[in-house]
């Protein structure tokens, strides 16, 4: 247990006044996790040399690997390697930054954490949309911090802006690209690359798990979502209510279409207050070319954030990889230990539907024989839905036909009931492929 004589430079400030550190009293860092993240915050700390912040102890399962690895040459010797958590749990550090990610066994730690008086510094999106609400109030009972800068976006100051910037706006939609991976596989994919080949190139790069689920289905943006929705929108969702949808159906030749359509395609992550509710969805869209959005390339990260009062404003830069999701660990390391205090707004519990009115992109593949427009067009009309264009490219076997079918604005739920019903054409080589097209003024219902 920490010593109860013992103030941690770490805790909740008394006073609004600067702390003094000296070399006589640093304040202490511990890292738990010493992988791709963990390796460049000690990087940074070490070749940063900020003054009054001392990195003490190091966890990691399969320790003496991890001290053997060329990344520990930046670790200084003075540092307490260990696989056991109670080391650092019953040491006099002051900060613990969490990198191991998941619930378990990341939440039952930091709740020690914060009940031996020690703050905690996380990346840990799933941790942070799933628990955040009550780690919060944990932490604020123990007079300790929580802080979790790049658990969105990485290297992107979205949170901290949202949070210290935009705090006196009504802030009333939010939506752009939080997932790195799917934003690599999707921008090369433009270029008329298949999706097979780029996320093999993706997974050799290491922007991919070998298992990409988390990242291509929409799970990983899901939880960045949530808790964007959090600081931004002060409403709180249940993660696993948010729609989602795969990027795994997206091929080549929609990229092709999309462009004659003055859009590309993006996995976008939007919400949007509509009184007591939340629409939030988390997807593969058609993107103007006009839009911000759209100009994310790469394993960029980009979100916009549209007030009542301050209007647009856009965070970008590069969201993956170890040394951008580092300047943001020690960005927060470095408030804590000078007792910076984020803006504290009321956040409500929301309900949240995937419901959006706009328009949508209808992609199917046929074996061409007559009425296939004919029918088609019934099982729109039949929802309620109107066709706004159609386009077919030339130079496709008629046997394996692709076209596409672009709708008036219409409901999510509406469009899907009239995809269920095309599908069951016996023309219909595979599901149609529905995407909604982003627009400026498009609007939840």
């Amino acid at each position: 247990m920490a010593n109860p004589r013992r103030t941690s430079a770490a805790r909740r400030p008394k006073t609004t006044s600067t702390p003094k550190h000296t070399a006589a009293a640093p304040v202490k860092i511990a890292l738990l996790g010493f992988g791709t993240v963990g390796s460049a915050v000690a990087r940074v700390l070490a070749e940063s040399k900020f003054p009054g912040i001392e990195l003490t102890h190091i966890f990691n399962r399969s320790v003496e690997r991890k001290r053997a690895s060329d990344a520990a040459r930046h670790v200084p010797a003075s540092v307490v390697w260990t696989a056991d958590f109670n080391d650092i749990l019953h040491s006099d550090v002051d900060i613990v930054v969490e990198l191991i990610g998941g619930l378990i066994p990341a939440e039952a730690w930091l709740r020690q954490c914060f009940a031996a008086g020690k703050s905690v510094v996380t990346a840990n999106k799933q941790l942070i949309a799933y628990r955040g609400v009550a780690l919060a109030r944990l932490c604020a009972k123990h007079s300790v911090q929580l802080m979790h800068g790049a658990a969105v976006a990485g290297g992107v100051p979205v949170i901290a802006g949202v949070l210290q910037g935009l705090s006196g706006d009504q802030i009333t939609r939010i939506s752009g690209i939080v997932n790195g991976t799917c934003n690599y596989i999707l921008s090369r994919m433009e270029t008329g690359a298949s999706y097979a080949a780029v996320l093999a190139d993706a997974q050799a790069l290491g922007y991919a798990e070998a298992d990409p689920s988390a990242d291509v289905d929409g799970f990983d943006a899901r939880a960045k979502l949530c808790i964007l929705s959090r600081i931004a929108l002060h409403a709180e969702l249940d993660p696993d209510q948010v729609a989602t949808q795969t990027i795994s159906a997206v091929e080549a030749v929609d990229f092709a279409y999309a462009k004659e359509l003055n859009c590309t395609i993006r996995q976008v992550s939007r919400a949007q207050l509509d009184g007591k509710l939340v629409h939030a969805r988390v997807a593969p869209m058609l993107v103007p070319h006009a839009s911000p959005i759209a100009w994310s390339h790469g394993t960029q990260n980009m979100v916009v954030t549209s007030g009542r009062f301050g209007g647009d404003v856009v965070f970008s830069g590069h969201g993956a990889g170890g040394e951008p999701t580092a300047v943001a660990v020690v960005s927060d390391i470095l408030a804590v230990a000078q007792r910076s205090v984020a803006v504290e707004l009321p956040v409500r519990r929301r309900q949240v539907t995937g419901q959006f009115l706009a328009p949508h992109y209808l992609r199917f593949v046929v074996d061409d024989k007559p009425g296939i427009v004919a029918g088609i067009a019934g099982a729109l009309a039949s929802v309620g839905a109107n066709i706004d264009s159609l386009i077919q490219h030339p130079g496709y076997p008629k046997h394996r036909l692709p076209f596409v079918i672009t709708t008036e604005p219409c409901l999510t739920s509406t469009i899907e009931k009239a995809v269920t019903a095309i599908a069951k054409l016996d023309c219909m080589l595979e599901r149609p492929l529905c995407l909604q097209i982003l627009t400026i003024d498009d609007k939840a219902e």
